[in-house]
């Protein structure tokens, strides 16, 4: 989503006309994003501020993936949530119960303000027991006054604190591709993936079995993408220039 459809909340260069082209196809899809705090109606409704129609359903977050895996694993478990709304509605949909008891797990994701009580919880709870997830392992996140704290940082600290790691669900690991490709019952050999990260899009793309487009308007830039011990099928200005592959 960041870095390939918009940036800073405007429209990237194509993005309208890549959308509009799959719809128009008829082509299943998924915008992803390792971001945990907003909805499927959230980020549907931010993309339409910048001009860009996608459906909620059309949208696939780590919070999500993170619901889903939970779901398959231990079917009506409980959990102590640090996060916001796109989590913590993910996993009830999915039919968790959020609980501060002798929880089945501690899930932890992004929110704009981490809580020290809430870590400190979070810690306690795991030395218990509780088993450690967390949405996604981004360090840091973006603000207008500069790079937040973010889910990577903060299980850093839990991990120090306890000596547990936790599993990551989101990018870069291929688990949140595969759980999209199964929402839109889409298979390996016929999906693409589309991304402006070569350390989490890209790779995780590759694991996943994906044919991989890197596009420059986010993270990676040209000259980096040598430094990598992998490549991209594909790499292009923009999604704008793949809008006659489709």
């Amino acid at each position: 989503m960041d870095g390939v459809l918009v940036h800073e909340e405007r429209a990237l260069p194509g993005a309208a006309e890549f959308l509009n082209r799959l719809v128009e196809s008829g082509r299943r899809f998924l915008v992803l994003t390792n971001n945990s705090i907003f909805t499927q109606r959230d980020l549907a409704a931010r993309l339409a501020r910048s001009g860009l129609n996608v459906p909620e359903e059309s949208i696939w977050t780590s919070a999500m993936a993170t619901a889903d895996f939970l779901a398959r694993q231990m079917p009506s478990g409980s959990a102590y949530v640090i996060g916001e709304t796109g989590l913590t509605t993910a996993l009830h949909e999915a039919g968790f119960i959020l609980t501060d008891t002798d929880p089945d797990y501690v899930v932890l994701g992004e929110t704009r303000t981490y809580s020290f009580e809430a870590i400190t919880r979070a810690i306690r709870l795991v030395q218990s027991g509780a088993r450690f997830i967390a949405t996604n392992p981004d360090a840091t996140g973006p603000s207008a006054e500069g790079p937040l704290p973010a889910t990577g940082s903060v299980a850093a600290l839990i991990t120090r604190a306890t000596g547990a790691e936790p599993y990551f669900v989101g990018k870069p690991n291929p688990m949140m591709f595969r759980s999209a490709m199964n929402r839109i019952e889409a298979h390996s050999e016929s999906t693409a993936m589309i991304g402006d990260r070569m350390d989490t899009d890209i790779v995780a793309g590759m694991e996943a079995g994906l044919r991989t487009f890197l596009v420059l308007t986010g993270s990676t830039k040209r000259e980096q993408v040598d430094r990598f011990p992998f490549r991209p099928h594909r790499v292009v200005d923009s999604v704008g220039d793949l809008v006659q592959l489709v």
